[in-house]
């Protein structure tokens, strides 16, 4: 079992930029692969980004490729979401999640999720 806590959400103006927090608690593996999914008011999830838990490989998807950046700290069982230059269209709830496949960009590929963390943008 994995459990997930996103943190650091909150409003922030339009061109501002936000750092997200995942705390990962229980067993990972080392082709594990944490990601970022953003679920805005009446779409679905969306895949963001997502990291390799051993060797911190990265993969965004195209929308936030240069604004956002993820990390992780082994040593907090940490993974970060830093986001520069927000527009409105990034609003919505933003959920960590955990992963099994280094490849994996799907919702369905993610059996471990957080409770999410409101990012709202203002313009």
């Amino acid at each position: 079992q994995v459990q997930l806590v996103e943190s650091g959400g909150g409003l922030v103006q339009a061109g501002g930029s936000l750092t997200l927090s995942c705390s990962v608690s229980g067993s990972t593996f080392s082709d594990g692969v944490m990601g970022w999914f953003r679920q805005a008011p009446g779409k679905g999830r969306e895949f963001l980004a997502r990291i390799k838990w051993t060797g911190g490989i990265q993969y965004y998807a195209d929308p936030v490729k240069g604004r956002f950046t993820i990390s992780r700290d082994h040593a907090k069982n940490m993974v970060n979401l830093q986001m520069n230059s927000l527009n409105a269209d990034d609003t919505g709830v933003y959920y960590c999640a955990y992963a099994r496949g280094v490849t994996a960009t799907e919702t369905y590929e993610f059996p471990y999720w957080g409770q999410g963390t409101q990012v709202t943008v203002s313009s």
